[in-house]
């Protein structure tokens, strides 16, 4: 008797679906448009972050963003693990998710497997951010400095409770001058 091959066809499309499907934005998000790639290279530091287990204990983190070869953008994030008392990095790169003109990337840094982010808000000269994931569950608050002004963060709150963050989540990244 001859098997059926619908189960492994719909198991096989499902799994290409999940693979190669764009991350997403939260609904009440947008991202900035238009967007230079360019002008977001370099380094920056986490000011705030809703804190989850891949950063968990760190401070002084940052996230560096540099073009590849192949033309996406190679991604290094580096914090102070203050519990093991030593430095932890993760290397990834990041692709857009559209048009480049848009803000909305997708990130890896686990071989096929990609998560959303977001930049939905941006100063005009590239020196503060807001990056939101691909749920309510991922939101950084970014500058170019270990510091941002008071005025930027209550727009940037403001911005995120908007789009359906909860910011009393937010945890202030320490900055003690450690590189």
């Amino acid at each position: 008797m001859k098997r059926p091959i619908l189960p492994f066809v719909s198991f096989f499309s499902i799994l290409v679906a999940l693979v190669s499907c764009s991350p997403g934005i939260p609904d009440g998000a947008t991202a900035v448009s238009p967007f230079d790639a360019n002008k977001y290279l370099g380094k920056w530091y986490e000011i705030a972050r809703i804190d989850f287990k891949y950063e968990e204990d760190l401070n002084n983190t940052t996230a560096e963003y540099s073009l590849r070869d192949d033309g996406a953008i190679q991604v290094l994030n580096r914090g102070y693990n203050t519990k093991k008392q030593e430095w932890e990095e993760a290397k990834g790169k990041a692709k857009f998710a559209g048009a480049d003109s848009v803000a909305r990337l997708k990130v890896s840094f686990f071989g096929p497997f990609y998560s959303g982010y977001n930049v939905i808000a941006l100063d005009a000269d590239y020196r503060y951010a807001l990056v939101a994931g691909e749920s309510l569950d991922y939101l950084w608050i970014l500058s170019r400095d270990t510091s941002i002004p008071q005025s930027i963060k209550e727009e940037y709150l403001k911005i995120a409770q908007n789009a359906g963050y909860d910011t009393d989540r937010l945890l202030w990244v320490a900055h003690d001058g450690r590189e």
